[in-house]
């Protein structure tokens, strides 16, 4: 069995791996709500724009000044499209860096295992000699 020095070494290097992880699980959750938010803004900004586009309807609109309403939701749209691949590209980097930082707890529970199992059976040693 490995020595306790060598394992706390191991631990200490998994709980950095695993701050690291957590540090950047986080940038990732974060990006992914600042891109949701920006989604929710686009799709609220278009609604807002949709009703002013009805409202000139009923109120009478140039058919120039309808073209470029009629090309601005055309914009609109594509932004939105644009940003939900955004938003879907920054859920599937969240899920990524969360597997990551599951992965090195793993590692770090599992030296934190083995070296409490090496303390009790250090332990258990001194009793037997006691």
């Amino acid at each position: 069995m490995a020595n306790r020095s060598a394992l706390e070494t191991l631990i200490e290097l998994a709980q950095r791996d695993s701050d690291d992880a957590a540090k950047r699980l986080g940038a990732a959750l974060k990006a992914a709500d600042e891109a949701e938010q920006k989604l929710q803004m686009l799709l609220g900004y278009r609604e807002d724009y949709a009703l002013k586009l009805d409202a000139a309807q009923v109120n009478g609109i140039t058919p120039m000044a309808y073209r470029n309403f009629v090309a601005f939701m055309g914009k609109l749209d594509n932004a939105i499209n644009g940003q939900r691949e955004i938003v879907q590209r920054a859920h599937q980097h969240s899920a990524q860096h969360k597997a990551a930082w599951q992965e090195t707890e793993r590692k770090r529970l599992s030296y934190r295992t083995l070296n409490d199992r090496a303390a009790a059976e250090a332990l258990r040693l001194e009793n037997k000699r006691d």
